[in-house]
Order: C-alpha cells, then sequence, then structure tokens
C-alpha cells in the first residue's frame, strides 16, 4: 500500500516533492507548511490546464481556480477545494491578521494538508488516466523542524535560519496579539509582553545571521528594525533593508516599499510613480497587500473604476481589509453600480475572517434589523466582542453595552453593559464622548430605578456593583 507521499508523486513528481516539504514542516513551521499548500494548489492549476490547452491570463490564483471552473475542467466541489486551499494558504502568510492562536495554526495546517491529500484523491483518475491506488496516510513528525534547528545552527544554513526566524515570528505576533487583547490585570498583561519581546528578539537573531545571503531574510531583518523587535527602532536603516530586498524581486519587500512611496516614510518621499511601479511588481506575484493597496492609490487618483477593479482582486484573493473596502464601494456604487447584496456577502466574508471595522459593521446590522427581534443575535455578540478583545473598538464597547443594557441578547446584563460603558470612556475620543454622555446618564437612571424597586438579593448586589462602575 502506498503512503500519502507516494501517492501524491504517482499523481505528480513535482507536486509530490512539495506536498512532502508542506506536510514535513506542519509541525515545526506551520505557516512555511500552508505557504507552501499555496504554492502546490498554483501548481496545480498548471497541471489541470495543460491537457487541455488553456493558459492563464493572470498569474492570480483565484482567476485561475475560476477560469478552470467555467472551462468546465473541474466541477464544483472541486472548485471550492481549491478556493479553501488557496484561503488557508494566505492565513498562512499572516496568521496574526486573522487571530489564529499557535493550536489555530497548526490545526489549520494539518486539516490543509488533508483536505490537500482528498483533492489529489478525487482528481488522481483524471490527471493520469488510472485508478486510484490504496494508499495510507502518514502521520505528522517533527523531523523538520529539528533538521531546520540543525542546519541553522550547525550548518549557518541562510535558509534554515531565515525559517527558523519566520516560526519565531509568527510565534512572536500572535504572542503579542493576545497580549494585546484585553486582560484583567495589568501586572498580567505586562508579564506576558516580556514573553513576545525575547520571541521577538529570537527571530531578530536569525534574520540577521541569514540577511546577508538570503533576500526574504533582508525583508525581515529591515521590518525588525522598524518595528524595533530588538528594543531599539532604526526606521531608516529598516527602510534601506526592505530597498534592498526589493530590489532583489522579493515580493513582500516591493510591496512595503510601494507603501512607503505611497504615504511616505522616515528616508522615503511620497513619489504615486515608484509607489506604483513597486506595487505592479508585487501585485504580478499574487502579493496581496499590494494589489490593496494599488486599489488604494488609484481610489486617491480618483479613478474609481481602477480602484474598485485592484480592491476587488485582492478581495478575491482572501484578503480581510480589501473585502471590507470592497464592501463599501459596492454600497456606495463606487466604480461601479451600487449593488447591496454583493455588499452584504463581501462585508460577511470579511468579518469571518476577523476584520474589525466588518465585524463591527456586520453586527450592527444584525442588532439594528427589525426582523431580528426574538432571533439568536449570539453572533452579532461574537462579531462585537472580538473587535473589543482585538481592535480595542469603542464603537463595538458602545453597541454591545446598548445592547446588553437593553436585553437585545436574551438577557439584561447592567454590569456588564456598565464596565464596557466605562471601558469605552476611557478610551473614547471626544466625538465618540458625545455619544457616551447621554448612555451614562441613562443607564445610571436605569441602575438607580431599579435598585429602588426591587429586593432580589442577587439582583441588589449586581445593580450595586453596576452603580459602582458608574459613580
Amino acid at each position: 500500500m502506498l503512503t500519502d507521499v507516494e501517492l501524491v508523486t504517482q499523481f505528480s513528481a513535482e507536486l509530490g516533492h512539495d506536498y512532502g516539504v508542506a506536510k514535513s514542516y506542519v509541525r515545526d513551521v506551520p505557516t512555511q507548511a500552508l505557504l507552501q499548500i499555496r504554492s502546490f494548489t498554483h501548481k496545480l492549476t498548471e497541471l489541470l490546464a495543460r491537457p487541455k490547452g488553456i493558459t492563464f491570463d493572470s498569474p492570480n490564483l483565484y482567476d485561475r481556480i475560476e477560469t478552470l471552473n467555467q472551462r468546465r475542467v473541474i466541477n464544483v466541489r472541486t472548485t471550492r477545494a481549491l478556493h479553501k486551499l488557496r484561503g488557508d494558504g494566505n492565513r498562512g502568510a499572516h496568521p496574526e491578521k486573522y487571530h489564529l492562536t499557535s493550536e489555530q495554526l497548526l490545526e489549520l495546517s494539518e486539516k490543509s494538508i488533508e483536505k490537500l491529500l482528498g483533492l489529489v484523491a478525487s482528481l488522481f483518475t483524471q490527471v493520469t488516466a488510472n485508478p486510484l491506488p490504496e494508499y495510507r496516510f502518514e502521520a505528522f513528525d517533527s523531523f523538520a523542524g529539528r533538521d531546520l534547528c540543525y542546519r541553522a545552527v550547525m550548518e549557518s544554513d541562510p535558509l534554515a535560519q531565515y525559517l527558523v526566524g519566520m516560526s519565531l515570528k509568527t510565534k512572536a505576533l500572535m504572542q503579542r496579539e493576545q497580549e494585546q487583547a484585553l486582560a484583567e490585570l495589568e501586572q498580567e498583561q505586562q508579564s506576558r509582553g516580556d514573553l513576545s519581546d525575547n520571541t521577538f528578539k529570537k527571530a531578530e537573531y536569525w534574520f540577521n545571521q541569514a540577511a546577508d545571503s538570503n533576500m526574504d531574510a533582508r525583508y525581515e531583518s529591515g521590518v525588525a528594525l522598524i518595528h524595533g523587535y530588538s528594543g531599539t527602532v532604526n526606521i531608516s536603516a529598516g527602510e534601506q533593508a526592505i530597498a534592498t530586498a526589493a530590489e532583489a524581486n522579493i515580493a513582500n519587500a516591493m510591496a512595503l516599499l510601494g507603501y512607503f512611496y505611497m504615504v511616505g516614510g522616515e528616508s522615503i518621499k511620497p513619489d504615486s510613480v515608484k509607489a506604483q511601479h513597486y506595487l505592479q511588481l508585487a501585485a504580478a506575484l499574487e502579493q496581496s497587500e499590494a494589489i490593496a493597496n494599488l486599489g488604494v492609490l488609484y481610489y486617491q487618483r480618483d479613478d474609481l473604476e481602477q480602484a474598485k477593479h485592484f480592491i476587488a482582486k485582492a478581495a478575491q484573493a482572501g484578503f480581510p481589509h480589501a473585502q471590507y473596502h470592497l464592501a463599501l464601494m459596492l454600497a456606495r456604487g463606487e466604480g461601479c453600480d451600487a449593488d447591496p447584496i454583493a455588499s452584504e456577502q463581501w462585508m460577511a466574508e470579511a468579518a469571518e475572517q476577523g476584520q474589525i471595522d466588518a465585524m463591527l459593521a456586520r453586527a450592527q446590522s444584525m442588532l439594528n434589523d427589525d426582523n431580528a427581534f426574538g432571533c439568536d443575535l449570539s453572533q452579532a455578540e461574537l462579531y462585537l466582542r472580538e473587535a473589543i478583545k482585538y481592535g480595542h473598538s469603542v464603537p463595538a464597547m458602545i453597541e454591545l453595552s446598548i445592547a446588553l443594557a437593553d436585553g437585545m441578547l436574551g438577557k439584561i446584563d447592567v454590569v456588564g453593559s456598565a464596565a464596557l460603558l466605562k471601558l469605552a470612556r476611557e478610551r473614547s475620543n471626544t466625538q465618540e464622548m458625545s455619544v457616551i454622555e447621554p448612555l451614562w446618564e441613562s443607564l445610571s437612571l436605569q441602575v438607580e430605578n431599579v435598585l429602588s424597586m426591587t429586593d432580589n438579593t442577587d439582583e441588589l448586589a449586581s445593580l450595586q456593583r453596576a452603580k459602582e462602575l458608574l459613580s
């Protein structure tokens, strides 16, 4: 009986190698495993197109999958499976932007490998013209992680050093996001902050070790300097390192350098022409943030049709911020005819991927829907709590406070409402404060009125706690 790697190798020798590499990274470098899966998916579209004489007009993976579907090379089920793997790869590129924990990232990479294997099995006869042989899935192991560490330390292998750095950076980013989520104890926040700081320092060390030979590492060392991974910020030196990596055609470096030329940096003056140049180069390599920023650049030039074109491309590539902005453009009819149904669909997609503004917008839509009375609004509550946890969103705090005070979520919770309103007040700007003040007075009055009417011991304790929070 074949192993899973042997099965994929019979399907395609090149893809068998790539599958083996992706699988080997799952336990120790799951982000790299997901990126390898995305690359595998890209190559698979080429393999499927070749016998039909199909040539692709675009390097965009979304477009390629849709072309294969439209030309009936693949069925709806395969189309969905390819899009799912494309989305998993996007999450692997920036797991912190999708609010993934280390455990969730590992689970995602394991499931993606299993889905990839299932896809290969379903396509085996179509591609090879042979019946599907019996095979078994071999368990994941941690050999690749040990091998990477050995090569990084003992052989000074630049690629291994870069990958060790990336593993540490991913871990640090997820640690930092958890640290920045609302914590009850300030002391706990500080102790956890030390954890991510130390991991960032380790990541920068390995990027610096590889930076002379590996341009991806040079780019990451530049990012480390700009963000002060070691505790010291050096923006100019960071920008220079990123520019050097961009000249070596590193997609992420070209995307970030294009952004710097768009908004300006410490040593980089805004230059719309150079911004477009580098963003287009990165976009040609399917860097989704570059595609989205091209849309922003055209939006700033008031070329709404081109803006919508590129923002839609980035949205289709799975970039949550582009999905949110596409939803807004569709709602307003910017660069296109207004399409409220498509707008709502993209807003929902962005919210599902954890985009803060989209989660707030979706929750507000659910709570303010006249037909929602009596319905389960737990998803709206979840979105608001996620927006508060990861985005410290004052509008989300206000919305959730109102919903809890009014009993819109199934029960009245004046303590939770008061706590959120107090937190919103501490973090608000002048405009937000003008909304909070009347709510503060209304909730205080509500608490006082109920206090004077109830003799329930538990209710009195809760109301007294709410009164203290509002005092």
